[in-house]
C-alpha cells in the first residue's frame, strides 16, 4: 500500500497564481466577456493544472482497462462474458470505436488487462497489451465482496505504476473501460456514494428489456445489503462492489493527479472509478475533466457528486474511452483560444465602453 499512500501523499491543488493569471489574459481577449463560455473555463483550468500558460496536451493517451465481473452470472447483461476479450482482440486490430476516435483525436490507445476472464497472455507477451492481471474477474457481489482489500489496493497501484511509467512520454491522460456487466457495479458505487436507491441510478446498460433492468436493480439490491460498503472508506467500496478495471481506473487518475496533469475521464464506467479515486483524495478531482453525460442515469449523479460538468452531451454509452477521445478535441481548442487569441492591447482594437 506504500505506492497507493506515497501517491496520494504528493496530490496538492492547481497554481492558482497562473490560474489567476490565464483568468487575466481570457477576461482580456478580443471577443465580448468569456464569449467562448465553457472554453474559456477548460482553458483556465489547464493552466492551473499543468502550471504553464502554454499548456502542454500534444501527447494524448487513452488507457482502456479491461476486466470481466462475476456478477454476470445473475444475468444482469444482455452479451456473455465472451465477448470481453473478443473486444480486447478487436482493440488490439484497430477496428473498434476507441480506435477510430483516438485516431482522429491524435491519440493512442493502451489496453490494459486487469482481470479479463480468458487467457490473455498471448497478446500481453507480444506487447499489444499491457497485463496487470489481478485475476480471472471479480467474484459475484451479489454473494460476498467482489475482491479482497488486498486486491484493491493492487488495482489501484497498477493505474497509478501505468501513469508513472508513462509520465515522460504523455501530456494528456484519458481512462477507458472494457468488461461485460461492468454497469452493474458502477451503478452500485454510485448508490453508496449517493446514497440514492438502486433504481435511481442504474440504466439498462447494454441494451436489456424491463424484466432484466428490474432483475438487475435486485441484484445491485442485494449486493448493498450483503457487502454493507462504507462510504467513508473508498478501498472498502471497491472492494466490494467495485470490479479490477475499475480500480485501475482510479489508480490512473490518482497517478494523473500526481503527476499534475490532466485526466479526461470517459464515461458511466470511468466516472465510478472517479468516485473511488475522489473518496481517497478529493483534490485528485481538480485534475478530472469531465467528456460527456452518458445516457446512463447513475452518470449524472456521479457527475454531480464529483463537482462536475462534462464537455459533451451526445447520449453516447459505448465507454472504451470513446467519449473522452471526442472531449480531447476541446483540450486542443481550449489551449489554441488561451495562446492564440490576441487581447485587445495587443490587436490594438477598442475595448467596449463600460
Amino acid at each position: 500500500m506504500n505506492l497507493l499512500q506515497d501517491t496520494i501523499s504528493v496530490i496538492v491543488p492547481p497554481d492558482a497564481a497562473v490560474r489567476v493569471q490565464a483568468h487575466r489574459r481570457l477576461e482580456s481577449l478580443t471577443m465580448p466577456y468569456w464569449a467562448l463560455g465553457r472554453l474559456l473555463d477548460l482553458a483556465e483550468d489547464l493552466a492551473g493544472i499543468t502550471r504553464s500558460m502554454r499548456p502542454p496536451i500534444a501527447r494524448k493517451a487513452i488507457f482502456t482497462m479491461a476486466g470481466d465481473h462475476g456478477v454476470v452470472a445473475e444475468g444482469v447483461s444482455k452479451y456473455p462474458q465472451e465477448v470481453t476479450p473478443q473486444m480486447v482482440y478487436n482493440f488490439v486490430a484497430g477496428g473498434a470505436g476507441i480506435n477510430a476516435l483516438a485516431r482522429q483525436a491524435g491519440a493512442t490507445v493502451t489496453v490494459v488487462d486487469m482481470g479479463v476472464a480468458a487467457d490473455l497472455s498471448e497478446l500481453a507477451a507480444a506487447g499489444k497489451i499491457v497485463s496487470r492481471r489481478i485475476g480471472p474477474g471479480t467474484r459475484n457481489m451479489a454473494q460476498g465482496p467482489a475482491m479482497s482489500r488486498e486486491e484493491a489496493i493492487r488495482a489501484l497501484e497498477a493505474g497509478i505504476d501505468i501513469a508513472g511509467r508513462a509520465a515522460e512520454a504523455v501530456d494528456v491522460f484519458g481512462t477507458g473501460d472494457m468488461g461485460i456487466g461492468n454497469t452493474t457495479p458502477s451503478s452500485a458505487i454510485v448508490a453508496v456514494f449517493s446514497g440514492c436507491p438502486a433504481a435511481e441510478v442504474t440504466g439498462h446498460g447494454t441494451g436489456i428489456d424491463e424484466e432484466q433492468f428490474a432483475r438487475k436493480v435486485r441484484v445491485i439490491e442485494k449486493s448493498l445489503q450483503v457487502n454493507s460498503p462504507d462510504p467513508q472508506d473508498g478501498l472498502d467500496v471497491l472492494a466490494k462492489v467495485g470490479g479490477f478495471e475499475i480500480g485501475g481506473i482510479a489508480g490512473l487518475i490518482l497517478g494523473a493527479a500526481a503527476l499534475k496533469k490532466p485526466v479526461v475521464v470517459d464515461g458511466f464506467i470511468s466516472t465510478a472509478g472517479a468516485l473511488i479515486a475522489h473518496s481517497l483524495c478529493p483534490t485528485a478531482a481538480d485534475y478530472m475533466i469531465a467528456a460527456h453525460r452518458s445516457v446512463e442515469k447513475g452518470h449524472r449523479v456521479a457527475l454531480e457528486i464529483l463537482g462536475k460538468q462534462p464537455l459533451i452531451d451526445l447520449d453516447l454509452r459505448l465507454g472504451e474511452g470513446t467519449g473522452a477521445a471526442l472531449a480531447m478535441n476541446f483540450l486542443e481548442a481550449a489551449v489554441r483560444v488561451l495562446t492564440e487569441v490576441a487581447t485587445f492591447d495587443e490587436a490594438m482594437v477598442s475595448k467596449a465602453n463600460s
